[in-house]
């Protein structure tokens, strides 16, 4: 019968290949569906790991830190950053604010531990200098206020805005210092918005 139709070319198939194609087409259509799960499962893997261990991903909601990191700005810090060192003086760092931990800030590290910091006719002097720190990244002088003077604790540091006169820092935090284990990444780039990418210092 097959070498039948084929002599007559007919289109008709044979019942035992009709039920095969089906069959294939499923088999098929399961392994795309297997490959694009890996696929995803991988991703959202990689993903965990990443935000986990590598990296802390921050959008900067308020003009604290102008102009060095403008407000609504989104940067990418390195949690590898404090696993291994200690962060140093002039870190822009992401780290849980003293007064609420759910909250994430981003900062600058003013003073780091057993500094003094005194704060006179707007401008900062650590551990009783006479000359005050050389700030070019902040974004204007600051406003003179009281005197104020802060020892940083072991283990803790002290952490201020750019945009020092509309920066709500440690100057008047309840709990003024960021404990080490608190600290959770090094800011090191920006992604956005797009016409900023770039290197974050």
């Amino acid at each position: 019968m097959s070498s039948e139709k084929q002599r007559l070319g007919s289109p008709v198939q044979d019942h035992e290949d009709i039920d095969k194609e089906p069959a294939a087409e499923k088999n098929s259509l399961k392994a795309e569906i297997l490959s694009w799960l890996q696929i995803l499962v991988t991703a959202a893997l990689i993903a965990f790991v990443l935000n986990t261990f590598i990296i802390a991903n921050s959008k900067v909601p308020t003009s604290s830190m102008e102009n060095t990191i403008m407000a609504k700005d989104r940067v990418i810090g390195l949690r590898l950053s404090y696993r291994f060192s200690s962060p140093k003086e002039g870190d822009i760092a992401i780290f849980r604010f003293p007064d609420d931990e759910s909250i994430y800030y981003v900062k600058r590290v003013i003073g780091l531990p057993g500094d003094t910091i005194d704060i006179k006719d707007g401008k900062v002097y650590k551990n009783g200098s006479e000359t005050p720190l050389d700030e070019p990244y902040l974004k204007e002088a600051m406003f003179p206020e009281e005197d104020m003077h802060f020892e940083v604790p072991e283990n803790s540091y002290f952490m201020m805005g750019d945009n020092r006169n509309l920066s709500y820092d440690a100057r008047y935090w309840n709990n003024t210092f960021v404990s080490e284990d608190k600290l959770i990444a090094k800011v090191v780039f920006r992604y956005w918005p797009l016409n900023k990418i770039g290197k974050v210092e």
